[in-house]
């Protein structure tokens, strides 16, 4: 069987791409393992910096595939398990979540179609850039279904809880300039994966320190009490001031150069 997901690693940054283009990259159970085992390495791998996720040839992801869809008969539908850390106990959930889960920034370069399954891996990314004519849409009500790869945890929190109902109860497909307007992306680019890569690069070039901590604590915001969020910032801001790769910050401003930063290690977290 040819891998589904291909990963390649260059100057800090993972080149992460759903690798199955002959089927527009649709989620089968050997897609699902490999998207939930290719985060999972890059969660432990401290030499990275900042990961791009996308889709090989013409698509991004078009979701279930119908094969795997059709195995369901009618019979009922008992979602795979997940062993291991963390709130997704399925492994749907994982492929999608892990990238949330990863302690460096995550950006989708989304392309052609992001449908159902596609478009909950592309939530799971911290930023999407989207091209401007892809397709995006909550397409499991098409089918009789609900979202169940975190979509329905994720989804209000980036478009107002309203707009997730209409987009999930009627299934409908919105292109990409709309979706940056509702904040289903961040922002439409002719070429989402040359904008993801350029985006990602200037990400690896700060302190990777900082960015892990400011990405753990921008998580926090409204899913913990505001003192539980302020007491982690200053915790945050005692543990970077006066370490090396602050301090290589401030005198590489000073210097008018580029900073060297050194990676993170298991130490560090």
């Amino acid at each position: 069987m040819e891998p589904r997901v291909s990963c390649t690693i260059s100057e800090g940054i993972a080149d992460v791409r759903l690798d199955r283009p002959d089927k527009l990259n649709a989620l089968d159970p050997p897609m699902f393992t490999a998207l939930a085992e290719t985060g999972l390495r890059l969660r432990d791998d401290h030499s990275v910096r900042a990961v791009v996720l996308s889709g090989a040839g013409r698509a991004f992801c078009a979701g279930l595939d119908f094969g795997s869809f059709r195995a369901m008969d009618g019979q009922g539908h008992e979602p795979a398990s997940y062993e291991g850390d963390g709130p997704a106990r399925a492994l749907g959930q994982k492929a999608a979540y892990v990238w949330t889960e990863l302690p460096v920034p995550v950006i989708a370069a989304v392309h052609g179609v992001a449908f159902g399954g596609g478009l909950q891996i592309a939530l799971g990314a911290d930023i999407r850039l989207v091209a401007p004519d892809a397709r995006l849409s909550v397409m499991e009500i098409r089918w009789g279904l609900v979202p169940d790869m975190t979509g329905t945890q994720l989804l209000p929190g980036l478009v107002g809880r309203d707009v997730a109902k209409e987009l999930t109860f009627t299934g409908r497909i919105v292109e990409g300039e709309e979706a940056v307007r509702i904040g289903l992306a961040t922002r439409a680019e002719a070429d989402p994966h040359a904008a993801a890569m350029a985006l990602a690069a200037e990400i690896a070039g700060k302190s990777p320190h900082a960015i892990r901590r400011a990405k753990q604590l921008l998580e926090l915001g409204g899913r913990v009490g505001l003192g539980e969020g302020f007491a982690a910032e200053q915790r945050a801001i005692r543990e970077l001031i006066g370490s090396p790769n602050q301090v290589e910050a401030v005198r590489a401003n000073l210097d008018g150069r580029a900073p060297e930063f050194r990676d993170t290690t298991p130490e560090d977290h």
